[in-house]
């Protein structure tokens, strides 16, 4: 072991008791002895427990139809989700105005985010009632099993072909994976109709519980940390095969072909991806997560929730990220995009 993480060893083995995944980037957490005598198992196995607990305080907030499809499948799906004149305002919104713009490349991919903070609402009356729409916020509560504050922003991902990228690059999210250990919380309120080779979301139904068999293939990447090929699956976000599914006892992945104005909020726990697709594409949507301490006795006390910082989450989130590369940490894959149309195609695809 080397010197720097016997040093910090300390702190490694704090992170025990967060939200942190990564086995490559924490010694403890990848330890393969620790992982042997089930460390990684019971960490899953108490994030799990804690978030059904928590989750039972947050019910009376979600109607109980979305309840069980949630259970059945780790999802809900709602059609018609605005209504007609809000929707109709976020269209026009979304036409006419100019938004601050950052993009983020992966492969051939680029997802946009068009900040929305509380500032930028005032003069976006379609938007602040979207965003501002209580049950967007309880259902990413329920899901996530936390009454923190969301993060909202319009999302556009911009894809090209696989094929067509130069670099042979592979958007990394068109693989089935889980992105974490424990019940995390993802939405999108799709603003244009998302049709079957317009790179779909995709889930596997009923995937955000662990079964036995899937409990069994997590230790066993768990006990083989340092040899895990890809680089995703080493910082903790668990990529899988189509065809090893089955083994897991789970189904296949379910595309989520919807009309504009369709609702789904999804835990990412489960397996999921953006569906590959042999065109360019474009998908618009509102965009929400929400992911805290996985073995938190509570649901409230969010720091996102304090008013100065609710009001302008997603500039302090950008700038955050940019302080963090500027003191020559992990960079931000963010890049300033400037100020336009939230749809107009990126710059950042011209040379892929």
């Amino acid at each position: 072991m080397r010197l720097s993480s016997v040093l910090l060893s300390p702190f490694y083995a704090l992170q025990l008791a967060s939200g942190a995944k990564s086995f490559a980037d924490n010694p403890v957490i990848g330890s393969k002895w620790l992982n042997r005598k089930g460390l990684h198992e019971k960490r899953v196995s108490i994030a799990m427990r804690m978030a059904d607990w928590r989750r039972r305080s947050l019910a009376a907030g979600v109607a109980p139809e979305h309840r069980q499809q949630y259970e059945e499948t780790g999802f809900v799906r709602i059609e018609n989700f605005l209504p007609p004149e809000v929707f109709a305002e976020v269209a026009k919104e979304l036409e006419t105005r100019d938004f601050e713009r950052h993009d983020m490349l992966q492969g051939s991919t680029v997802t946009r985010r068009a900040i929305i903070d509380d500032r930028d609402l005032e003069t976006l009356p379609g938007f602040r009632a979207a965003r501002n729409d209580p049950r967007l916020k309880s259902l990413l509560r329920y899901v996530s099993s936390h009454a923190g504050e969301p993060l909202l922003v319009v999302q556009v991902v911009m894809a090209l072909p696989t094929a067509v990228s130069k670099q042979g690059a592979a958007d990394p999210q068109t693989a089935l994976h889980s992105d974490t250990f424990q019940p995390t919380a993802k939405a999108w309120l799709f603003l244009k109709d998302v049709g079957e080779e317009d790179g779909p979301f995709a889930y596997v139904p009923g995937s955000h519980k662990v079964t036995l068999q899937r409990m069994n293939w997590e230790r066993r990447i768990s006990e083989n940390s340092d040899s895990i090929e890809n680089k995703y699956s080493a910082r903790g976000s668990l990529r899988i095969m189509p065809d090893e599914l089955g083994a897991l006892g789970y189904g296949q992945p379910v595309k989520m072909t919807v009309k504009a104005n369709t609702l789904i909020v999804a835990d990412t726990h489960g397996f999921h991806a953006r569906s590959a697709s042999d065109k360019t594409t474009t998908r618009v949507e509102i965009y929400g997560s929400l992911r805290r301490n996985p073995f938190l006795p509570f649901t409230g006390l969010h720091i996102a929730s304090l008013p100065f910082i609710r009001s302008r989450m997603n500039r302090l989130i950008i700038s955050g990220m940019g302080l963090r590369g500027k003191l020559g940490l992990k960079g931000s894959p963010w890049r300033d995009a400037g100020s336009g149309k939230a749809t107009e195609w990126s710059k950042r695809l011209k040379n892929v």
